[in-house]
């Protein structure tokens, strides 16, 4: 069955790395987006031409950083030589485990806390640490190392290739951004498959007066300020429709929409707009 839905605006180097042990649960915060009184209104699928859906799927990374973590600077430095690789996707997400120690990470949120220990619940022992780069949902690297991160893109481009994948789009139509969403691949197995939207900014620069990293002056890159869930995909053709305006209010640069299988599994898809 084809799907099509609509929001409305009321609905490496140095190796040191910080550590903390997994706690609590994972939380989701569906926020941003609501239904009206009139709920989700079902209609024909106009599914969205080839050029508005990824030909060729990206990589993709999170790099879980603080401003309260010593280890983190090298690592956000880096980050910008995969914000302009063309083959990734790349987001950064800061945690908020750290800011007992001195300074209270002014882009840290609890939501970006619990997506990196779901993580460290699928692809780790339970231990969760900054800086740490995921890769497709599917494993983990100190951020600062350039070298094991490059050598698994390069791993995950020849799993890829030639195989078939899922479609996945984002674009904008009048007044309104269009999500959409392919069927599955026959061989895929679908466990509570999320779409998420992540809004960032593509630069913030931050002064540091306490902690750790007391009296510097760190840049961030591609800074994920919000992510949400819009709706869950059961291997069917989908579009979502979400009032572009009302995303925009939210002050970010752009989005990304991250297709993920499970709670902390592997990424499906991703599609990104960098600029609205």
């Amino acid at each position: 069955m084809n799907k099509t839905i609509a929001i409305n605006e009321k609905q490496s180097g140095d190796q040191t790395m910080n550590f903390v042990r997994r706690s609590g649960g994972v939380l989701f915060a569906f926020a941003l987006f609501v239904f009206g009184p009139g709920g989700a209104q079902s209609q024909p699928l106009a599914f969205l031409s080839a050029s508005a859906t990824s030909n060729q799927p990206k990589i993709v990374l999170e790099l879980f950083t603080s401003q309260g973590c010593s280890s983190c600077p090298r690592a956000d430095a880096l980050f910008p030589y995969y914000i302009g690789r063309k083959d990734v996707i790349a987001l950064s997400m800061s945690v908020d485990y750290w800011d007992y120690i001195g300074w209270r990470d002014t882009l840290a949120k609890p939501i970006f806390t619990a997506r990196q220990r779901s993580y460290g619940s699928t692809i780790g022992d339970g231990i969760i640490y900054t800086p740490e780069i995921v890769v497709d949902g599917r494993a983990h690297f100190n951020g600062s190392d350039k070298r094991a991160i490059n050598k698994m893109i390069e791993r995950r481009k020849k799993a890829l290739a030639g195989r078939p994948h899922v479609g996945l789009g984002v674009t904008t139509k009048g007044d309104m951004l269009h999500v959409s969403v392919g069927e599955k691949t026959p061989d895929m197995h679908i466990k509570k498959a999320t779409l998420w939207m992540a809004l960032f900014s593509k630069k913030k620069s931050v002064r540091i007066t306490r902690g750790e990293n007391q009296g510097r002056s760190l840049s961030y890159h591609n800074v994920v300020s919000e992510l949400t869930p819009i709706g869950r995909w059961t291997g069917e053709k989908m579009l979502l429709k979400l009032p572009k305006k009302q995303i925009m209010q939210r002050g970010a640069d752009g989005c990304v929409i991250l297709l993920q299988n499970g709670d902390g599994g592997p990424i499906i898809a991703a599609a990104e707009m960098p600029s609205w």
